[in-house]
Formats: structure tokens, sequence, C-alpha cells
């Protein structure tokens, strides 16, 4: 297996008294020079699990660089989902989700998914929807899973656009007909099913939601365009040095609260290849960022003090905080 170190980090230095501030430096104030805006953990809702960066397949622009070849952060255990699970109950988290990678691949996401169930959790698992979720066993674990916990388990699969074109310009060629496949036996045995797209194709969101309303329609598939819960569509990124800073006048400025943010109410837990345990970050977005590393356990998470974090409270200093949440409109959840 060849690791592959996916350049998503962000890299912050001291820079001197004649040099100007670069954007995304300073965990406290901007390359303006202004408070850096930060965001507090309201209650957590959802925790985040990323099984393992494995993937059937490389994404165009994928928004942590799953692929066959990348195990930067490896397969999570079920023992070590177990230790969470236990700590956020404790917490009153209402949902827990599974990302990846595609965390069909990794070998113990039945008992994961089955454990959280059992424990009164709401379980989100996001999927391409191929190969990984459509073999057998997986497939019969999942029809047992459906028929003992019912609706609490919902399957959101990646579907970049309701045109096998664009789906295949971000996903490579022969990836629509088994995502469809998957769908058709998601709807068709009755799993709560959710779409996420993109916005990245020049159309409105009203064109888009158009689109996958006359799709769900040709393929009778219970899903509801209008929906934002059921079908979500997420803004494209891009490494780009035009993304704004946030400061704490944007809140204001732009009419939004910090409490509407992912890291209001969620963290994700991944464990990179080569360390001991798992570790916690602020969410889905930042898993190989060491600066946003929250501790080991939910209890340090919040009680994290000093470089991104000031008591628990996550300071936006990075580009995926701009561009996808504050921006972008943007939440896993």
């Amino acid at each position: 297996m060849t690791t592959r170190t996916p350049n998503l980090s962000t890299t912050f230095a001291t820079p001197s008294a004649t040099e100007p501030l670069a954007k995304f430096t300073d965990p406290d104030v901007t390359a303006t020079g202004e408070p850096r805006a930060r965001v507090a953990l309201r209650q957590l809702e959802t925790l985040w699990f990323n099984t393992g960066t494995l993937c059937n397949i490389t994404c165009r622009n994928c928004y942590i660089e799953s692929s066959p070849t990348n195990d930067a952060l490896v397969y999570l255990t079920a023992a070590e989902v177990s230790r969470f699970l236990n700590e956020a109950k404790q917490l009153g988290t209402r949902e827990i989700g599974f990302t990846g990678g595609e965390p069909f691949m990794n070998p113990e996401i039945l008992a994961m998914l089955g454990e959280a169930l059992a424990m009164g959790f709401d379980v989100l698992v996001l999927t391409n929807a191929m190969t990984p979720m459509q073999r057998p066993r997986i497939k019969e674990g999942l029809m047992d899973l459906h028929r003992r916990f019912g609706s609490r388990l919902c399957l959101r699969v990646s579907l970049d656009h309701y045109t096998q074109a664009h789906h295949e310009e971000e996903r490579g060629l022969n990836t629509w007909q088994p995502a469809i496949l998957g769908l058709d036996w998601l709807c068709a045995s009755g799993f709560r099913t959710a779409i996420a797209g993109r916005t990245c194709w020049h159309e409105t969101a009203d064109m888009a939601r158009q689109g996958y309303a006359q799709l769900f329609k040709e393929r009778g598939w219970p899903i509801d365009a209008d929906d934002a819960g059921q079908l979500m569509l997420f803004p494209e990124m891009a490494e780009s040095d035009t993304v704004p800073e946030i400061t704490t006048r944007c809140w204001s400025i732009l009419g939004k609260s910090p409490d509407e943010m992912m890291c209001a109410s969620s963290r994700m837990v991944v464990k990179r290849n080569g360390a001991v345990a798992p570790v916690v970050l602020p969410c889905t977005l930042l898993p190989y960022d060491t600066a946003f590393e929250m501790g080991t356990t939910l209890a340090d998470a919040g009680k994290a003090d000093g470089g991104m974090f000031d008591s628990g409270a996550v300071k936006l200093c990075h580009r995926h905080c701009a561009e996808f949440c504050v921006l972008g409109g943007g939440s896993c959840s």
C-alpha cells in the first residue's frame, strides 16, 4: 500500500516585523490585523468518524483527497469508535456520522453502525453507493440494521450532478451507473436516503434542484429535491488566494451567527497513519492539519486552549472555514 499524504495542511509561521502578515497564518488576527472570528461549541449534536481515507475511486476535487492509495487516515476500529460513542452519549449527542474515504471499505463498519444505532443515536453514512456498499455481506448487514432500526439509519449518496456527464467529470468514467444501481437498491429497500450534489456547474440552486427532481421522478426515488435535508448542494472549494478571511465584524456584515456554523455543533474523530490513538478535530474538512487537533477525548476537546482554540472555541484560521462554512453556507449535517 502506498501512502499518499495530501497537501491540505496550513503552515503557521511567524512573520518578521517588516513582512506583511499572510492570510490564515495568525490564529488571533487576520492579514489586515483585525480580530479573527471564532466559534464556540454550542452543543455536540453530531459526532463524526472518518473511517479511513481509502476509497474505491479518485474524484477530481475530493475535499480530503481520498483515493485507492491514500491511507493518510487509517481505518478506525469498532473498539476505538465505541469509546467515543460512550462519551458522546453522556454529552447528549443526537447524531453519529460516518465518512471517509468510502466508509463501506472499512472492514468493521457494520459493527460501528450497529453499536451506534443500538445506543439510540441517529446514524448518517456518507457513501458513493458503489461496489463497496453493494457487496453481499454489506447489503445483508444493512438490511438487518434497517429492519431493526428503520429510519434512524440514513445513507447520503454522493451524486455530484443529475447528469451522467457532469457526475463523471468529477468522479471519473464508469462511476455513474454503479451509483445509480446503488441508489435504486437503497430506495427500493426502503432505506432513508439522501443525495449530496455540488454547485460548481454554473447553474442556480433552483436549476439544480429542478434537474435532480426530474431524475428522482424518472428513477422512482422517494427523495424530495426541494428539501435541503434530502438533497444537499455543497459549494466547490479550490485552493485560492482570493478567499477572504472571517473577522468578528463579518457576523453582522453577513447577517450570520457563529451558532450556525458546523463547528458550533459537531466534532470529528480521525486516526492518522502511524498514530497510537485517534484524535478529535473541529470538523470533517480539516483532517490533516495537526494545528487543529483538540485532544484524544471529547473531554479534552472541550478544554482545548491556545493556538487554534480558546477554551474549546475554534478560531476560523483556515480557508475552508471561510469558503465552505461561513460564505458557502455548507454543513455536513
